[in-house]
Formats: C-alpha cells, sequence, structure tokens
C-alpha cells in the first residue's frame, strides 16, 4: 500500500513537471512571437520617420521665400528681435541690461536644418554693424552622431576694445544687499557642451525657422 502511494506521488510529480515544462515552451514561443511583431513595428515606425522627415524637408524649401518676406516686413520694425525675446518668459530672463543694449542691433534670427533634418541644425544672429564686436553673423551648430554623441560649434565673438560684455559682474538687486551676478546671453556662444543657456526647455518640437513673440516657445529649445 505504502508503494502505491509513492508511485502515484511520482507519476503525479512527473506530471507536474510535464506540465510546467510546456508552460515554459509556450511562454518562451509567445515571447518570440511578440518580439517578432515588435521588430515589425519598429520597421514600420522608421520607415514613418523617414517619410516625416522628407515631407518636413519639401516644406522648408516652401517656407524659405515666406520667411525671406517676413524678415524684409520686421527688419522695418524697431526693436522687434529684442522685444521678441523679452516677451518670451524664459529668453527674456537670459538678457541683462548689457545685454539688451546688444539686441538693438540683431536684425534677424535663422534657425536652418541640415539637409536631413535629424542631423543637426544652425542658429545664427544676424547683427547690424555695431559697437559690440567685429561679427555681424553669430552661429551655433549642433550635429547629432549615430552613437549618440553632440557635436557643438560656434562663432567666438571678438569683441571691439573696451566693450566686452564680461560674466559674473555683481551688483546688488532692489531691497535686497547681496550680490546677484549677471550672466551675459552671450557666452552662450561660448559654451560647447550638449547643455546650453536653456535646459528646461525641451518639451517643445521645433519646426520653424524664426521666431517672435509666440514663435518663441518653439525655437527656445534650440538654445
Amino acid at each position: 500500500m505504502v508503494a502505491d502511494n509513492k508511485g502515484k506521488k511520482l507519476k503525479v510529480a512527473e506530471k507536474g513537471e510535464e506540465d510546467n515544462n510546456q508552460i515554459d515552451e509556450e511562454l518562451v514561443i509567445s515571447i518570440e512571437k511578440l518580439q517578432e511583431i515588435q521588430d515589425d513595428l519598429e520597421k514600420i515606425n522608421e520607415e514613418a520617420s523617414d517619410k516625416v522627415l522628407e515631407v518636413e524637408q519639401k516644406y522648408n524649401e516652401i517656407r524659405k521665400p515666406v520667411y525671406d518676406k517676413r524678415n524684409e516686413i520686421i527688419k522695418s520694425i524697431p526693436d522687434f528681435w529684442l522685444t521678441a525675446f523679452l516677451s518670451h518668459p524664459a529668453l527674456g530672463t537670459l538678457l541683462s541690461e548689457e545685454d539688451q543694449k546688444v539686441f538693438k542691433y540683431l536684425s534677424s534670427l535663422e534657425v536652418e536644418d541640415s539637409k536631413d533634418v535629424k542631423s543637426g541644425y544652425s542658429i545664427t544672429f544676424n547683427f547690424e554693424s555695431n559697437p559690440y564686436f567685429e561679427e555681424t553673423k553669430l552661429t551655433k551648430s549642433f550635429s547629432f552622431h549615430d552613437e549618440g554623441t553632440t557635436e557643438i560649434t560656434s562663432t567666438p565673438i571678438n569683441w571691439k576694445e573696451g566693450m566686452g560684455l564680461p560674466n559674473g559682474v555683481s551688483h546688488e538687486k532692489k531691497g535686497n544687499k547681496r550680490l546677484w551676478a549677471d550672466e551675459s546671453f552671450f557666452s552662450w556662444f561660448g559654451n560647447t557642451q550638449p547643455k546650453g543657456m536653456i535646459d528646461d526647455m525641451q518639451d517643445e518640437d521645433p519646426d520653424d525657422e524664426d521666431f517672435d513673440g509666440d514663435e518663441g516657445d518653439e525655437e527656445a529649445d534650440r538654445l
């Protein structure tokens, strides 16, 4: 009788092990099938992204003459870009009083994507001749590489004698004797690290070349 019970228990154990093995095999097969479907979805998503980029490239070319016309009108509006920056909730806080004086000479701002759009872009500030620096064009370029790194280059600013805007100038705020430091917006051109002056504005997906008061939201995260 004892032997019969042991035999029954052994058969039950063997059956349970077979069931577990079958479940494990079915689970592996299901996971493999799921991965195959996921791979198919990723291929479709990549193809969709490429198509979207093609359309974006096409319409970037169509937009360009319209932006050129708009820029000509903007040039006739005094202090347009200074006003646009100061009206923006984030950009406005980046301009010191001295920066604002320089921005009076800013005539246009352009954002140009790389030919394949996704590999990078450049931002160019065009200035009229001014008493602050020699350049009339300041450009900062961002190149995105396949390995996930970002290469950043920018125009070095040649300040005219006595006209540089050094960072870290101490001053007192009204009603507060504590010293605060002003950082010039133009220090951004000397920063070639992946993070720039505006690190908190990464939620928007900008697609315009220029911006005014409303369009600043779309371009700010590129700065």
